[in-house]
């Protein structure tokens, strides 16, 4: 490669970097906090079967698995405008993901919670608890714990799909790209780099979905054998 090529990639890296800081990172934070947070009163409704209720969250996920999420960024950004919605494009951004990951991590959480077994809410209220104290203390700890690998890769899958926020303005690490390849018309090699930045941040929360998943096996063998031996 020429000096004129590298160059070119420490500028983008530098540029690329600052925009995961500011967009990517927040952005997936952010959205994934939002959409956990829908999931859980969407899989805790289903769970319970609560009328009314239970049918529309069944709707809402629906809709938001059912459709392509550049469909629902788009028609947020562009369409809404329309009827008089206006919103700023990292905020759209947030707001979409939070609905579009809630609606996939709502199914995680609801099979998670089906997955305890009955018999640990008959001894919660043998002991005295009631059905909120029951579903904290007994039944939802024990269905995060089967959740996570799976809660894990939405994480992961979400931070990539974060690259499809440049297509309604939002200035993330891809659109940074973008612009220096406008610039420099070196597409082949940036597109390189800001594929092995997402790769790096990607391994990272590997790295991490690994350790999670060592610590809660090593936890859930020792309650076995407390179990066994009791």
């Amino acid at each position: 490669m020429s000096e004129r090529i590298w160059n070119i990639l420490v500028e983008g890296f530098v540029k690329i970097m600052l925009a995961s800081i500011k967009v990517t990172i927040p952005l997936t934070v952010l959205g994934f906090s939002f959409a956990m947070i829908i999931a859980m009163f969407m899989a805790m409704v289903q769970y319970a079967k609560v009328p009314v209720l239970r049918q529309l969250s069944r709707l809402y996920i629906w809709i938001f698995r059912g459709t392509p999420l550049l469909v629902q960024l788009f028609l947020a950004y562009y369409g809404f405008p329309k009827i008089g919605i206006v919103l700023n494009s990292f905020i759209c951004a947030v707001i979409v993901f939070s609905l579009n990951e809630g609606a996939y991590c709502a199914e995680t959480m609801r099979s998670a919670l089906e997955a305890v077994p009955e018999g640990q809410m008959e001894a919660g209220y043998c002991v005295g608890m009631n059905y909120l104290q029951i579903m904290r203390h007994v039944v939802v700890p024990q269905a995060l714990r089967t959740a996570f690998p799976p809660l894990s890769n939405s994480v992961i899958a979400m931070l990539k799909d974060t690259s499809l926020v440049a297509e309604i303005t939002v200035a993330d690490m891809f659109m940074a790209a973008q612009k220096i390849v406008g610039r420099t018309y070196e597409p082949l090699w940036l597109y390189c780099e800001v594929a092995l930045i997402y790769l790096f941040f990607s391994t990272i929360l590997t790295f991490v979905q690994r350790y999670f998943e060592k610590r809660l096996s090593a936890y859930n063998s020792r309650e076995t054998e407390v179990r066994a031996q009791e």
